[in-house]
């Protein structure tokens, strides 16, 4: 039992040090070197329970979405008006970026991987946006959102957006400014989506998240 302890805390530290090295080198300019360095482990320990960069880096996008369902796991509860779901879960999203390395990893690794998968072969992207589309369905179904919208279609455009305001503060240096920029495209296209009279509420609401991350 100790040494399955030992193996399970050497690899927690290899997942860590990996996750570190690809936040800040990104996939293809980091080395196992470097991560055996930053995990302050062995090459033997490393290989011991991964084979390859790639076989690591997929591990690491399993164990940042874990992080990250297991953050937005209230937001699941169907009590939660599903429209405050889904902004409460962007802000999630911009929050464990700047304050995760291993959820900060897994956002760039399914980009950088190429294929979106980790070691278990599901599909992030495509798990998440089942998630949107689901909640827009529920939104739809609340009266938050307008009717005669397609959940799809609406599901789709909020994981865009969230990808997208990701990409663009990942690529332009300033995940710092990644909430505020969330707060700003809700703003923006909550018209389009909301019933009129409903508007003022849920950009206030998304406001009102935003001073939990943002004071």
């Amino acid at each position: 039992m100790a040494r399955q302890a030992r193996a399970e805390i050497t690899r927690d530290s290899v997942l860590a040090g990996a996750a570190d090295v690809f936040l800040r080198l990104g996939y293809a300019n980091a080395s196992l070197s470097e991560i055996i360095a930053q995990s302050n482990v062995t090459k033997g320990a490393l290989y011991f329970h991964f084979g390859s960069k790639e076989e690591l880096a997929r591990a690491v996008v399993d164990q940042g979405n874990e992080r990250l369902i297991s953050s937005c796991q209230g937001f699941f509860d169907p009590r939660v008006p599903a429209l405050e779901a889904c902004i409460g879960i962007t802000y999630v999203v911009a929050d464990l970026s700047m304050n995760d390395p291993m959820v900060g990893a897994m956002l760039k690794l399914t980009h950088q991987i190429g294929d979106y998968r980790g070691a278990q072969g599901d599909n992030i992207a495509k798990t998440w946006g089942d998630t949107y589309r689901l909640l827009a369905e529920r939104a739809i179904a609340q009266g938050d959102l307008v009717p005669d919208l397609d959940a799809e279609v609406i599901g789709l455009l909020l994981q865009e957006m969230a990808a997208g305001v990701h990409i663009i503060a990942v690529g332009t240096e300033s995940i710092d400014q990644m909430a505020v920029r969330m707060e700003r495209a809700w703003y923006f296209l909550l018209p389009a989506l909301v019933p009129p009279e409903k508007l003022s509420y849920f950009r206030e609401f998304a406001a009102r998240r935003l001073r939990r991350y943002v004071p």
